[in-house]
C-alpha cells in the first residue's frame, strides 16, 4: 500500500475559495502521490473528490495520521497568519515541528504569508520557515515578508489560476455580488455600496444575484441588510441569494454574469477565470494586490466618504467588459512553480 501524502489546509469548511484551492492542489499532484486532506467537512470532501480525509478540527487526529504518512504538504491559502488567532498558528507550527521531527519533508505550497501582527508571531515564523523542504509563495508581498524573516523562495500567482478558463456568455446577464460581512463595513457604511448597485441595477434593468461564497459567514448578509433597513426596498425587489456548493457552480453563474463585484479573493479569481467582468471590493491587501495584477477596478473598504456616484460610474465602466485574455493567460502561467514544487513527491 503506498503511503499517503497529508494535504493541510482549510479545507471542508464550506467555502468555495478553499475548495478551488483544493482542487488546483489535487490537479498539480504527481500520480504516485495518494493525497490524506485535512477536513471539517469530510464526508463532504471525501465524496466530492474521492479522497481519504482526517478531522482538521482536532490537532490529535491530524498528528496521528500525519505518522502514517511521507510527506506534509500545506495547500494554499494564508495558514501562517496570526489574524485568525495565534492559536491557528500554533496549529501549524506543530505539524511542521512534528513532520520535520518526524523526518518528513515539508512543502509550503503556493501559500500566503501573514499578517503576523505580534512580535511572538513573527519570532515563531521566523524558527517555522527554515525547516519547510520547499516553499513558494502566491504573491510577491508574501515573499518580500519571507526574505524580511530569513528566508528567500520564489512567488507566482494564486494556484487557484490553475484551473480551466471558461467562456464567457453574460451578455445582458445578471449583476452577481458577492459580499462578505467584514468590519470595514458597520451599519451606514454600506450605505454608499448598496446606493451604486441599486443605480446600477436600474440603470441597466439588470437582477442581483447574492452569491454566498462562504456558505457559513455570507449566506444571512442580504436578510441582514435588509432587516438594517440599509438595503432599499426597490434594491431589496431585484435581489435573490443563490447557492453554489463547488466552485465549479460558481463559475458557471460567474460566466453568465455582466459584471462581479466580488469581496473575497477567490471570488475574484473564479470570476476572472469564468470570463466574467469583474470589479474588486478588498477588505484585506490580497484582494487589492491581485486586482492590480489582473488590472481590473478595486476599491478599498477602509476608505471612508465614497461617492456613490463615483462608485456607480467605476462599476458602470466594467459592466459586460471582460478582463483582457493576456492578463488571464499570463496569471495562469505563474502558478506552474507550484506544480514543479509538487514534483519532489514522486514516489
Amino acid at each position: 500500500m503506498t503511503t499517503p501524502v497529508l494535504l493541510c489546509g482549510y479545507y471542508g469548511e464550506h467555502n468555495l475559495g478553499d475548495d478551488a484551492l483544493l482542487e488546483a492542489l489535487l490537479a498539480q499532484l504527481p500520480p504516485t502521490a495518494v493525497p490524506l486532506v485535512t477536513a471539517f467537512d469530510q464526508e463532504e470532501i471525501s465524496r466530492r473528490h474521492g479522497v481519504d480525509s482526517v478531522n482538521r478540527r482536532s490537532l490529535g487526529s491530524v498528528l496521528s495520521a500525519l505518522r502514517r504518512c511521507r510527506a506534509l504538504v500545506l495547500g494554499g491559502g494564508s495558514l501562517l497568519q496570526d489574524s485568525t488567532s495565534f492559536r491557528s498558528l500554533i496549529y501549524y507550527a506543530a505539524l511542521i515541528s512534528a513532520a520535520r521531527l518526524q523526518g518528513k519533508p515539508v512543502l509550503l505550497w503556493a501559500q500566503g504569508l501573514g499578517p503576523l501582527r505580534r512580535r511572538r508571531s513573527r519570532a515563531l515564523v521566523r524558527l517555522l520557515l527554515p525547516m519547510a523542504t520547499g516553499i513558494t509563495w502566491r504573491d510577491a508581498a508574501s515573499a518580500h515578508l519571507a526574505r524580511q524573516l530569513g528566508v528567500a523562495a520564489p512567488h507566482g500567482t494564486d494556484a487557484v489560476w490553475s484551473l480551466p478558463r471558461q467562456h464567457w456568455l453574460g451578455l445582458g446577464g445578471p449583476i452577481v455580488v458577492c459580499w462578505r460581512p467584514t468590519d470595514h463595513l458597520q451599519g451606514q457604511e454600506w450605505s454608499p455600496y448598496l446606493k451604486a448597485l441599486e443605480q446600477l441595477a436600474e440603470h441597466t434593468q439588470r437582477e442581483v444575484i447574492w452569491l454566498p461564497f462562504h456558505r457559513d459567514q455570507d449566506q444571512q448578509l442580504l436578510g441582514h441588510l435588509h432587516q438594517q433597513r440599509l438595503i432599499s426596498e426597490a434594491l431589496y425587489q431585484r435581489s435573490r441569494v443563490v447557492h453554489a456548493t463547488t466552485p465549479v457552480e460558481a463559475m458557471a453563474l460567474f460566466r453568465s454574469a455582466s459584471l462581479v463585484l466580488a469581496m473575497r479573493l477567490h471570488a475574484l479569481i473564479l470570476a476572472a477565470l469564468s470570463g466574467s467582468p469583474v470589479c474588486a471590493l478588498s477588505y484585506d491587501p490580497k484582494v487589492q494586490a491581485c486586482a492590480s495584477e489582473l488590472g481590473c477596478d478595486c476599491l478599498d473598504l477602509a476608505e471612508r466618504d465614497l461617492d456613490p456616484a463615483s462608485l456607480f460610474a467605476g462599476w458602470l465602466e466594467a459592466f459586460e467588459q471582460p478582463p483582457s485574455s493576456a492578463s488571464l493567460q499570463a496569471m495562469g502561467h505563474a502558478t506552474a512553480l507550484h506544480r514543479d514544487l509538487l514534483q519532489r513527491l514522486e514516489a
